[in-house]
């Protein structure tokens, strides 16, 4: 019996493997078949069969661009930004595929939205039949698609509207046009800077495009994925769009002002004015002029007649408008004259040649060699104290300074004070001024006595600006900056620049003895038309002679502070060439800042602290007796001058000659 059993169970057992081994090669088979079904599909049908399965889907894919970030002033106020443009893009093939469908309204309804003729999208049509992707409009506002999209969306109302949809840009955008155009720059359709703070910190601004994919069928029915665009990240400046409209305004002015006046053109070559913080290095405003539109800055219309822009070559044009781009604060080069002089007062201080207590005596002529430097009053100043000597900005007690300076000495504190070396500000194009010094080993004392008084070398604006920021603010040496912080999409806070001590340049006793010889130039020398009564303030004028000498055309200037302690603000003012018979005379420069500060040191808040004089406000009366802000300047004989440039152009030939004799370069 329990033979039995063992035999039926083995007989089981051999019908179950049996049956397996079935199922096994049943399914063996089938997916034989499956593989080979798909071999033969992929060698036979191949592209036919692809082709078959994606004849109701049409793959899509797009770049979602990203929005470059905006540039705004200390306050949040927007002067650079992107707005939402849209390219309007033509399916033809969604188009063609059903044509009894979709032509005859989608065509109504372009010709009616958009300025297109129905023969026009017709031959689009007919000549590219299976592009997906034509640029029918290009970058239009939203209010110029506005109602088309409605319409689009509208799938209940209009279903039969296909095969046009609205690729997303985004345009660049200064709302206030003009200004500070030098300092922002612009950009190329692409998010290329050009310029200013555009190109300085493009890949800061710029983001990284998104993209959208995904399969569109011929309802119009879209299946997609989105990746997101990261966009760009704020720039916060330290500007204050207020004080630089102001700055403008007033520069604008000027030019307006002497445009008619003894010579054709501008009312100077060139005019720039910096303010800023002198505590910290921060650029509250910095302008020139000419400046230029930054929604049109293509556009030479401004600047030069059509027949002549027309005329232009490819270079030529460029050329010009290189020229209306260049930020003059930064980008020029030029001889400071006389605002140098306190830095000249300064290393001797420093260095110990000088006390302060020094007299000098000036008879009007200083012989270099075999040639004479003569001061403006050439019968001379007689005795000058090294106060006075500034108050009557006297070259000749200035060269005998810088005798007992020496060479060594005055080279090194140039060098202290960033002389031939670049700032390094957050702007491009700074000039190199160090083939534009000498050297202690080429100073010859003809190049020694000159350079004491602001010529004979090159220096920036913003060089100059920093620099004298150190002399009144106790000797420190910040870096000039134009950024304040960096903001992301949301508004977070990605990058702070606080202030950067780079050195001291001097003590904070020759600080204070600068700071109070400075006062007593635009109180009682050759600044008092700077002088805001009411207002303690110091200051010093620079009139330039320029090369060639012969030509007789002068750089004049004003750098100026307020209040004298605790300075809050710094001014800077360079106008190159005024267009007058008579160039040499900084009451213009002096004139421009008065407008200036008139305006700004109210809204800065910071008030009048000393009693104005009578004499302050006599002063005050003849040079502006219109309405606070206009210039109504006629330069009188009685206005104290600078003597900062040698104003008989043949001597100073004579010393140029002279100098290249001496140290064999220009």
């Amino acid at each position: 019996m329990a033979g039995k059993s063992r035999a039926r169970k083995k007989i089981f057992k051999h019908k179950m493997k049996k049956r397996l081994v079935v199922i096994y090669l049943i399914i063996t088979l089938a997916l034989l078949f499956l593989l080979g079904k798909i071999g033969y599909m992929q060698k036979e049908e191949g592209d036919n069969y692809v082709k078959k399965v994606l004849s109701s889907q049409i793959y899509n894919s797009r770049t979602i661009p990203f929005k470059r970030g905006d540039i705004t002033d200390r306050k949040g106020t927007v002067l650079a930004t992107s707005v939402d443009v849209y390219n309007v893009i033509l399916d033809c093939k969604v188009i063609n595929s059903k044509q009894e469908r979709y032509l005859k309204p989608t065509v109504a309804a372009l010709t009616q939205y958009f300025d297109i003729t129905e023969e026009e999208i017709k031959g689009i049509l007919d000549e590219r039949p299976d592009s997906q992707y034509y640029v029918l409009r290009k970058r239009l506002p939203f209010d110029e698609i506005a109602e088309f999209q409605k319409m689009l969306e509208d799938k209940k109302k209009y279903p039969d509207i296909a095969g046009v949809w609205f690729e997303k840009q985004y345009k660049r955008n200064y709302p206030y046009g003009t200004l500070a155009s030098s300092v922002l720059g612009f950009t190329t359709s692409s998010n290329e800077g050009i310029g200013g703070l555009e190109n300085y910190y493009n890949n800061i601004l710029n983001g990284a495009n998104g993209r959208e994919y995904g399969y569109l069928n011929t309802d119009s029915d879209v299946e997609k994925t989105i990746v997101e665009a990261t966009d760009g990240n704020t720039v916060v400046t330290t500007i204050d769009e207020n004080i630089q409209a102001i700055v403008e305004e007033k520069i604008l002015a000027f030019n307006q002002q002497y445009a008619n006046n003894a010579r054709e053109g501008n009312g100077s070559t060139n005019t720039g004015v910096i303010i800023m913080d002198p505590n910290n290095a921060e650029v509250l405003a910095m302008a020139d002029y000419p400046n230029y539109d930054l929604n049109h800055p293509w556009d030479l219309t401004p600047f030069f007649p059509q027949e002549q822009i027309d005329a232009m070559s490819e270079e030529q044009r460029l050329d010009a408008l290189n020229k209306v781009w260049q930020n003059y604060c930064i980008t020029h080069t030029y001889e400071p004259g006389s605002t140098f002089k306190p830095f000249t007062v300064a290393a001797g201080l420093e260095t110990g040649t000088m006390n302060g207590g020094e007299v000098y005596v000036c008879d009007g002529v200083e012989k270099i060699g075999e040639h004479d430097i003569h001061c403006v009053v050439r019968s001379g100043h007689g005795q000058e104290t090294v106060e006075k000597a500034l108050m009557d900005s006297c070259n000749d007690a200035l060269m005998q300074m810088s005798y007992v300076i020496g060479n060594e000495n005055f080279c090194k504190y140039q060098n202290i004070f960033n002389f031939g070396l670049r700032t390094n500000i957050d702007l491009p194009g700074e000039a190199r001024t160090d083939t534009l010094i000498y050297n202690a080993e080429d100073m010859g004392v003809a190049s020694l006595a000159t350079n004491s008084f602001g010529q004979n070398f090159n220096a920036t604006m913003i060089q100059m600006a920093t620099a004298f920021s150190s002399l009144i603010n106790g000797g420190y040496y910040y870096q000039p900056h134009i950024v304040k912080e960096i903001k992301d999409e949301n508004g977070n806070t990605v990058e702070k620049t606080d202030r950067v001590l780079l050195k001291e340049t001097v003590s904070r006793s020759t600080s204070d003895k600068i700071r109070a010889y400075l006062y007593k130039v635009t109180s009682e020398g050759t600044a008092i038309t700077a002088k805001i009564p009411g207002y303690s303030m110091g200051g010093k004028t620079g009139t330039a002679q320029k090369q060639p000498r012969s030509a007789n055309n002068y750089l004049v200037s004003f750098i100026g502070y307020a209040p004298q302690e605790n300075p809050q603000l710094l001014i800077y003012v360079v106008i190159d060439e005024p267009n007058v018979e008579d160039q040499a005379h900084s009451v213009y420069a002096q004139q421009l800042a008065h407008d200036i500060l008139m305006e700004v040191l109210p809204y800065m808040n910071i008030y009048q602290d000393e009693e104005p004089t009578p004499e302050q406000l006599q002063n005050e009366a003849e040079n502006n007796p219109g309405a606070a802000g206009e210039s109504t300047l006629d330069v009188p004989d009685q206005v104290p001058q600078d003597p900062g440039a040698e104003t008989d152009p043949q001597a100073q030939q004579d010393l140029l000659d002279q100098m290249e004799q001496e140290t064999g370069q220009q």
